[in-house]
């Protein structure tokens, strides 16, 4: 087949590009190469395979550069990783997480109806859970409240998903993925933020009293249940966990990270914040049985070898640019 990847320049969207030529597809990634973080580690991510693929330098809030790009690059599925991601700075700038997280992904859902295609991947995020009340979470909840504007787009992307495909007959897979770590992780999230501060000798900051606890999927584990969804043949629209099915406290995976560096953290104890889920637990039974999911790598396991990644790459120079 001939996937789009948006977001391919990205954390998991690179390592899916990865995986998907290897096993012999043919690739289009379309990325915006923003500012979010620095866009030379997203060009970094892509060194190893940018002359494999076709790179499009598209933003999907720009509904006729989205269109023109799928006239142009003729495509069998879509693998729709691209966000605008983070809970804090959703709560900053909603605006920009609606226009990004829904209206571009309205403007992919529309190009691949125009275009005809019929199978289509969306990223969703634990999120979307909000505060549930029953746990560990399961994908038959009923989603009532999400605590951020991310969260909230997310929930936007899956009904806009499920409505396209009730009335164009599109395969489509939402992947609630949660909280992903591994080689090339973006350098905002927790674990890349603690490592690379810890290992400079500068301070993190610690939200709350360290008890929020998270579900850390490492990032192979990620790919093979998206891999796995790309060839699902369920029900047209179906939603899937994929999360380890196991829970960390922050406190405890700062403990971790020092441990793995050698290093002791200088902790900045902060208040809780706004948008910040308490608990994210994923019930995979589901993917499990109707995916073949099998997540193989605890964080006992994929922690060391982020640190290992971490410290290649800033003996590189690499992996302190945020």
């Amino acid at each position: 087949m001939r996937i789009l990847v948006t977001g391919g320049a990205g954390f998991i969207g690179s390592h899916l590009v990865e995986k998907l030529l290897a096993v012999g597809h043919e690739v289009v990634v379309l990325d915006d190469f923003n500012d979010f973080y620095d866009p030379r580690i997203k060009h970094a991510n892509i060194a190893g395979f940018a002359k494999d693929v076709s790179v499009c330098h598209v933003d999907l809030r720009e509904s006729d550069s989205v269109r023109a790009m799928f006239h142009r690059e003729k495509v069998d599925a879509i693998a729709h990783l691209a966000a605008r991601a983070g809970v804090r700075p959703s709560i900053q700038q909603p605006r920009l997480y609606y226009d990004t997280n829904v209206v571009g992904t309205l403007h992919l859902l529309e190009a691949a109806r125009v275009t005809g295609v019929q199978r289509f991947i969306f990223a969703s995020s634990s999120s979307v859970y909000g505060v549930s009340k029953a746990v560990p979470f399961s994908e038959d909840e009923h989603l009532i409240q999400t605590l951020s504007p991310y969260g909230a787009t997310k929930v936007a992307g899956e009904f806009l998903c499920s409505t396209y495909s009730h009335l164009y007959q599109m395969r489509v897979v939402a992947l609630r993925y949660f909280t992903v770590y591994g080689p090339r992780q973006r350098p905002d999230l927790a674990i890349h933020q603690f490592t690379r501060r810890i290992y400079a000798g500068q301070p993190i900051d610690q939200f709350g009293d360290g008890s929020t606890r998270r579900d850390y999927t490492y990032i192979d584990d990620i790919i093979q249940g998206t891999m796995a969804a790309l060839d699902y043949s369920g029900p047209l629209y179906d939603v899937f966990n994929l999360g380890e099915s196991h829970t960390i406290k922050l406190k405890d995976l700062i403990s971790a990270i020092e441990h793995a560096l050698g290093k002791q953290a200088k902790i900045r104890q902060l208040p809780e914040q706004p948008g910040d889920m308490p608990l994210t637990y994923a019930d995979i039974s589901k993917a499990r049985k109707l995916l073949g999911y099998n997540p193989t790598t605890k964080l006992s396991e994929g922690l060391p070898k982020f640190i290992d990644w971490f410290l290649q790459s800033n003996s590189d120079g690499a992996a302190s640019k945020e």
